[in-house]
């Protein structure tokens, strides 16, 4: 396997009609294992009149019930701590890891065997293997190894390729720079924020990240690390290549990867995954080329056997022939474009903060940014805060503030956004998931698909 670009050469390269007879196979198996062992899907399928039987071809995926975020928290509240999802209790588990509780009103509490484990290892090795690190290199890990799952499976996966580790564990950014540095790291995990916040550090104690022995980004966590201006800048202050992956605690693991030949997405591992796009109210599925919410059924994860999830991710999927890299896996064009519930409405128009940071990204004079919409008399605002290099001159702050006023307005059917000087390191920074819109409107407006 040393020369060759896949880590499963056997599965990454089936052809589709071969392809999806395994996942047919597969997805008998895991709703047979889950009526079998999980109370909450034992009693949805005998409401609706289901039974694994009834697979005969992918297409008969739609009678099987979705499983939702809310579904889980309730089951949660029935049977605390873990609910009646799982196959089995804290008995049966070997570790416990919750989601980083951006959204919903609490964390999800997910268990995992040592069989688990040893498949969300295998997953991240797609992604490892797949952007060309190889036993020869240096990983650094910049994560603090907390509850939340972030980057655990890409340390096994590390471990599992043979690569030599470097866990970042809780430190300070400007440890973990001068770490990268002392250990000849060659390949750096964070997410796309702290990949720029590392940056930040570096320049400000003198140090040039752009001669040191680091060649691959691995960036996961945020939309940002397939947003073109944002991975493009990353890549200028590391003088690296990135690779964007994404992945959530409800796998366990990741479930798309960027290649070597990033064909402007990423490859869904679809050997261990069925992803289906389907627009967010008629649930129907919608078809190649058009954006929708992504529902995933994930084979590997027996105590969570997770079977049609609503994730509330945004993506587009394109055909796997996009890529010349010869896997059968298809495509999330530009990666996961951002939540169901990121996108907010203004004053009729749709904002979208990937679209906002795309922009920002542009002027590489900002350090740090903020959106904040408010609700003022009878009408919504948008305040776009952004914070400057500290080299930057305060005399350019009018042919700035008026040329991003111009390009937000364009991409915004005429929005007006106003545009505010934020001081030295007052805006919030991030390690693991940036949010940075502030909706501070009473009641911010669901998503509405254009």
């Amino acid at each position: 396997m040393a020369g060759s670009p896949y880590w499963n050469p056997k599965t990454e390269t089936l052809p589709r009609e071969r392809l999806e007879a395994l996942q047919l196979v597969k997805l008998r198996r895991h709703c047979e294992w889950a009526a079998a062992r999980s109370p909450w899907y034992r009693r949805r399928f005998a409401e609706e009149g289901f039974e694994p039987g009834q697979l005969r071809s992918l297409a008969d995926l739609r009678r099987v019930p979705m499983l939702t975020r809310e579904d889980w928290m309730a089951s949660q509240d029935v049977r605390p701590p873990y609910g009646e999802v799982p196959t089995v209790g804290g008995e049966g588990a070997i570790r416990v890891h919750t989601t980083s509780g951006t959204t919903g009103r609490g964390p999800l509490r997910a268990l995992d065997s040592r069989k688990d484990w040893a498949w969300i290892a295998e997953m991240w090795s797609y992604a490892v293997w797949g952007c060309g690190v190889r036993p020869t290199d240096t990983a650094y890990i910049a994560f603090g190894y907390g509850s939340f799952i972030g980057f655990w499976g890409l340390h096994y996966a590390m471990e599992k390729v043979g690569v030599l580790n470097v866990p970042g564990g809780a430190q300070p950014t400007d440890a973990r720079v001068a770490q990268i540095l002392d250990f000849g790291a060659t390949v750096v995990a964070s997410t796309p924020t702290y990949a720029l916040r590392m940056a930040q550090e570096a320049d400000a104690r003198g140090l040039d990240l752009r001669a040191s022995a680091v060649q691959r980004l691995i960036l996961s966590g945020e939309p940002a690390g397939s947003i073109p201006q944002t991975k493009a800048l990353i890549e200028e202050q590391w003088g690296a290549r990135a690779f964007d992956t994404a992945g959530m605690t409800e796998i366990g693991t990741i479930m798309v990867f960027e290649c070597e030949h990033q064909p402007g997405g990423t490859h869904i591992i679809e050997d261990n995954m069925i992803e289906e796009v389907i627009d967010p109210d008629s649930l129907e599925a919608v078809p190649y080329g058009e954006r929708g919410e992504r529902v995933v059924t994930s084979f590997g994860r027996g105590t969570i056997p997770l079977i049609r999830y609503r994730t509330g991710d945004v993506v587009c999927r394109v055909p796997a022939s996009r890529c010349p890299c010869g896997r059968g896996f298809d495509i999330y064009e530009g990666g996961i474009q951002g939540r169901v519930d990121d996108m907010k409405i203004v004053r009729g128009t749709n904002v979208y903060p990937r679209a906002i940071e795309a922009i920002v990204r542009e002027f590489r004079d900002v350090d740090e940014f903020q959106t904040v919409i408010t609700h003022e008399g009878i009408r919504d605002e948008i305040t776009l805060r952004v914070e400057m290099k500290p080299e930057w001159s305060v005399d350019g702050w009018d042919a700035f503030s008026a040329d991003l006023h111009r390009r937000l307005a364009h991409s915004h059917e005429g929005l007006n956004f106003r545009i505010e000087r934020a001081e030295a390191g007052e805006l919030p920074r991030f390690e693991l998931k940036a949010k940075r819109t502030a909706d501070l409107r009473e009641q911010p407006t669901a998503v509405v698909f254009p």
